[in-house]
C-alpha cells in the first residue's frame, strides 16, 4: 500500500505545483494585450512627437516623463496591493491607462501631450506594478523562476509584433486611429481581468507605522539597481533607433524589434530553469556581456546584418535577465511584502528606462545618436562591476 499512497502524493503535489492555471493563463493574456498596445506605441510616439513639431531633446522628455510618472506612483501601488487589493489596483490602473491612450491622437499640442503621458504613466505603474504581483501569487515558489519567465513571455510575444505593427499602421492611419486602436488594446485587457479571481491579501503581522515613508523593500534592491544600468540602454533604443537607422540610411528597423523579441522568447525556454537551479551567477555576466556587444553594435551600425546582430544579442541577454532579476528581487521579500518589492523592481525599471530617455535625448543632440550606444555600454560595464562587487560582499558576509 506504500508505494501507491506515495504515487498520489505526488500526484496531489505536482497538481498543487502547476503553473498553467485559468487565472494564470487570463493574467498572461491580459499582460499580452495591454503589452501589444503599450509595444505600438513604444516607437510611434517620437514619431508622433516629431510630427507635431518637436525635436530630439523634446522626444526624450516625452518619453521620459511617462515612466517617471509610473516612478512615482509604483510605491503608492505597492501599499495599496496589501490594502485594498490586487484586483481593485490592477483595475484602477488598466482604466486610466487605455483612457489615456485614447486621448494621444486627438491632441495638437506636445504640452498636452506631455500632460495626457503623466496620466498614463499612472495608470501604467498601477497595472504592471499588480501584474507582477498577482502572477506571483498564482506561482509555486519552488517555480517561481520559471514561472516568472512565461509570465514575461506574455508581454515578449506581444514585442514581437506590436513595435513593427505600430510602425506598419502609422504609415497607413491617422494617429487618431493608431491610438484607437492602442487604446482598445487595453480595454481587453480590463475584461479579461476582471475574469480574475485574485488572492486574498495576507496582513502584515506587524503594522508599519510610518507606512508614507515606505518608498522600496530593502531585500530588493540589489537586483533592481542591477536592473536600473540595464534598462538605461532599453531608454536609447525605444527612443532613438528609429530615427538612427533612418539617419544612416539603415533600413530594417521592424526586422529589429521582431528578431529581439524572439531572441527573447528563446530565452523564456531555459533562463528560468536555470535561475531555479543555479541562481543568479550562472545568468547574469552571460546576460550582462551579451547586452554589452549589442550596444557596441549600435553604436558601429553600417548596415542591417549588424542591426539584426545587435536585436539577437540584445534579446538573448535582456531575456537572460530580467525574469531571473525578478525572481531574484521577490524571493527574500516576505510574502506581506511582495507587492513593494515588486513595486520596488518596476520602479528601477522605470527610473532606467526613464533616465535614458532624458539624458540620451540631450547626448544625441549635441554628440550624436551613436554616442548614446556607446554610453549605453559604459553603462553595462557599471552593472557587471557592481555584481561583482555583491559576489564579493556575499562571499565576505555569507551568512547576510
Amino acid at each position: 500500500m506504500a508505494e501507491p499512497l506515495h504515487k498520489e502524493s505526488i500526484k496531489k503535489q505536482a497538481a498543487r505545483e502547476t503553473i498553467w492555471t485559468r487565472d494564470f493563463i487570463l493574467i498572461c493574456l491580459a499582460n499580452f494585450f495591454i503589452f501589444l498596445g503599450f509595444q505600438m506605441t513604444l516607437p510611434t510616439i517620437p514619431l508622433f512627437v516629431e510630427h507635431l513639431g518637436g525635436n530630439d531633446q523634446l522626444i526624450g522628455f516625452v518619453v521620459g516623463i511617462f515612466t517617471f510618472s509610473a516612478l512615482l506612483l509604483r510605491p503608492y501601488a505597492g501599499h495599496a496591493l496589501e490594502s485594498k487589493g490586487r484586483g481593485f489596483v490592477y483595475l484602477l490602473g488598466l482604466g486610466i491607462y487605455f483612457l489615456s491612450v485614447a486621448s494621444f491622437g486627438f491632441l495638437t499640442s506636445i504640452i498636452f501631450l506631455f500632460a495626457m503621458r503623466i496620466v498614463q504613466g499612472v495608470g501604467w505603474g498601477f497595472s504592471t506594478t499588480a501584474s507582477g504581483t498577482i502572477a506571483t501569487d498564482m506561482i509555486p515558489p519552488r517555480r517561481r523562476g520559471e514561472g516568472m519567465g512565461y509570465f514575461g513571455l506574455s508581454g515578449n510575444i506581444a514585442l514581437a509584433f506590436g513595435p513593427s505593427l505600430g510602425l506598419a499602421l502609422a504609415e497607413v492611419l491617422p494617429y487618431e486611429h493608431l491610438f484607437l486602436i492602442c487604446s482598445g488594446l487595453g480595454l481587453a485587457a480590463f475584461v479579461l481581468s476582471s475574469r480574475i479571481n485574485y488572492k486574498r491579501v495576507e496582513k502584515n503581522p506587524q503594522k508599519t507605522v510610518n507606512v508614507k515613508w515606505d518608498f522600496y523593500e530593502k531585500s530588493a534592491l540589489q537586483p533592481s539597481i542591477l536592473l536600473f544600468f540595464i534598462t538605461l540602454t532599453f531608454g536609447g533604443i525605444a527612443s532613438f533607433l528609429p530615427l538612427f537607422t533612418a539617419q544612416k540610411g539603415v533600413e530594417g528597423i521592424q526586422w529589429y524589434f521582431l528578431i529581439y523579441a524572439l531572441a527573447l522568447m528563446l530565452t523564456r525556454t531555459f533562463a528560468g530553469k536555470l535561475y531555479d537551479e543555479k541562481g543568479h551567477r550562472a545568468v547574469f555576466i552571460p546576460g550582462a556581456l551579451l547586452i554589452f556587444a549589442a550596444m557596441l553594435l549600435l553604436a558601429w551600425l553600417p548596415n542591417s546584418l549588424i542591426l539584426y546582430s545587435a536585436a539577437t544579442l540584445y534579446g538573448l541577454g535582456f531575456g537572460t535577465l530580467q525574469p531571473a532579476l525578478q525572481a531574484w528581487s521577490i524571493e527574500k521579500a516576505p510574502v506581506h511584502r511582495r507587492g513593494m518589492a515588486n513595486a520596488t523592481f518596476f520602479s528601477f525599471f522605470d527610473l532606467g528606462v526613464g533616465v535614458g530617455a532624458i539624458v540620451f535625448g540631450q547626448i544625441g543632440h549635441w554628440l550624436g545618436y551613436y554616442s548614446i550606444y556607446i554610453t549605453s555600454a559604459i553603462s553595462v560595464g557599471i552593472s557587471i562591476l557592481y555584481y561583482l562587487y555583491l559576489l564579493k560582499k556575499e562571499a565576505a558576509n555569507p551568512n547576510n
